[in-house]
């Protein structure tokens, strides 16, 4: 994690899923598939997407690209690869078989790998002579097509983490070729490896959510905070279920960050919420913890949760059970604990 926040290092990024979409319809389609529009969205730019299901509820998410005027690739989560291919062939078989829009799974086609840090660029300028990756040649949410050691890649600048990060799609079988030409590339620099777990961490100290860990189901985009995401001028899967008076109405369960009081108590994910300790039997459980870990970069706990009203409750200190039978006192706080106007991702 400090290698990442101080440096740079590299993640084997190959496991999301990536669903290629193409067809005059193309963009009909993702307008319906997702919240947020489509239609502007220049070739090679990328946007992050957020689908829901029928019920309204987060169903996955990704950052697609725009590859021409009908052709996309988009990714989703790991564990909703598979899901999200089935999902959108389910409405175009069986509710829009007027529209011309092909899918193809490219999930074992490409592998991924993501040098992120300060001196991400720095690494990708020693072995990809014929990409600019000056800032204004190359911003944030775009992506450019070049080739390295001869090898055809797609190199994305986007972000998981919050610092300068740029994801590298290449061929599956030149994946392990690649990787170590960005070590060695990356080595007078310390360049570090680092796994899922780190990735977590450092996508919690942004306050990115994981759909499926941050999510249950039962999530709304407003539950989220991620209201921005909803287009208003166009109708999208699960909109009319955002206004149901249970979907809409108080007291639903909202996202934010928990901070323990004594900056030492890291709170065990899915501990219940409580406003205040209580002997056992039927309290009222105002919320869970959903992500917890400890930040290397803050050097204290820090934590994500889902609690009742969370977001008009800041500063509020509620009581979070603990495996002893004990309660640790934690303050509701914005789930952004690192970074929060974002500059280090958009770095000259």
């Amino acid at each position: 994690c400090l290698a990442v926040r101080n440096s740079v290092g590299l993640l084997d990024y190959s496991t999301l899923g990536k669903i290629d979409v193409r067809g005059p319809d193309a963009v009909t389609f993702l307008n319906r598939i997702y919240t947020n529009a489509w239609t502007k969205l220049e070739p090679g730019r990328c946007r992050y997407g957020l689908m829901l299901d029928e019920n309204g509820m987060i169903l996955d998410d990704g950052v697609n690209l725009r590859l021409a005027d009908n052709h996309f690739l988009i990714s989703t989560t790991t564990s909703g690869a598979a899901k999200v291919l089935s999902w959108m062939e389910r409405w175009l078989q069986t509710e829009w078989p007027d529209l011309q829009v092909y899918l193809t799974s490219l999930t074992d086609q490409y592998a991924t790998a993501t040098v992120a840090g300060p001196n991400a660029r720095k690494v990708l300028q020693q072995v990809c002579q014929d990409i600019d990756f000056d800032n204004q040649a190359f911003p944030f949410m775009s992506f450019r097509n070049g080739t390295i050691d001869g090898i055809n890649v797609r190199i994305l600048r986007v972000s998981f983490s919050g610092e300068l990060s740029y994801e590298v799609y290449m061929p599956a079988n030149y994946g392990r070729h690649i990787w170590e030409m960005l070590m060695r590339a990356g080595e007078p620099l310390g360049i570090t490896p680092y796994g899922t777990e780190a990735m977590h961490v450092l996508r919690a100290e942004k306050g990115f959510i994981i759909v499926g860990q941050d999510t249950d189901g039962s999530a709304t985009p407003v539950d989220m905070g991620m209201e921005g995401m909803l287009a208003k001028s166009k109708d999208f899967l699960g909109k009319r279920s955002l206004s149901r008076s249970d979907t809409a109405g108080p007291n639903r369960k909202q996202f934010v960050g928990l901070r323990s009081e004594d900056n030492r108590t890291l709170l065990p994910e899915g501990a219940a919420i409580l406003n205040e300790p209580a002997a056992p039997g039927v309290v009222p459980l105002q919320g869970h913890v959903t992500s917890s870990y400890l930040s290397p970069v803050l050097q204290q706990p820090i934590a994500l949760a889902m609690i009742k009203n969370g977001l008009s409750r800041m500063d509020q200190t509620v009581s979070v059970a603990l495996p002893d039978g004990t309660f640790a006192q934690a303050q509701i706080c914005s789930p952004v604990f690192y970074d929060a106007q974002g500059a280090r991702q958009h770095v000259e």
